[in-house]
């Protein structure tokens, strides 16, 4: 009898398979929410400001040089440094556009 009564007692002291997954299936929600959906918004506001590069835009390349676009290919952009200096870039390595109104240092 005192058999049956701690196995009646040790089945219910047991909690459900399922809160098993609770915490695994939370993480997963959170790492999804605070690193993967962020970092995919990132890449595609990227991809749609080297697919919008035109000529005549003032850009930052991923090196940290700063140019504006003289021509612009498939693959590669042509970027004016300075007067007559002009370098050939992977398109893909444009880091941002930079917006015409931006406010000029007060050095220039």
């Amino acid at each position: 009898m005192i058999d049956i009564l701690a196995a009646a007692g040790s089945a219910a002291s047991q909690p459900p398979a399922w809160t098993a997954w609770v915490l695994p299936v939370g993480m997963l929600l959170i790492l999804y929410f605070l690193i993967i959906r962020p970092q995919m918004r990132q890449q595609k506001a990227h991809s749609q400001k080297v697919a919008g590069l035109k000529r005549g835009d003032e850009v930052v390349t991923g090196g940290g040089l700063v140019g504006k676009i003289v021509k612009v290919d498939e693959q590669f952009v042509e970027l004016e440094l300075a007067k007559g200096m002009r370098v050939k870039a992977v398109r893909s390595t444009i880091g941002d556009v930079l917006s015409p109104d931006a406010a000029k240092p007060a050095n220039d």
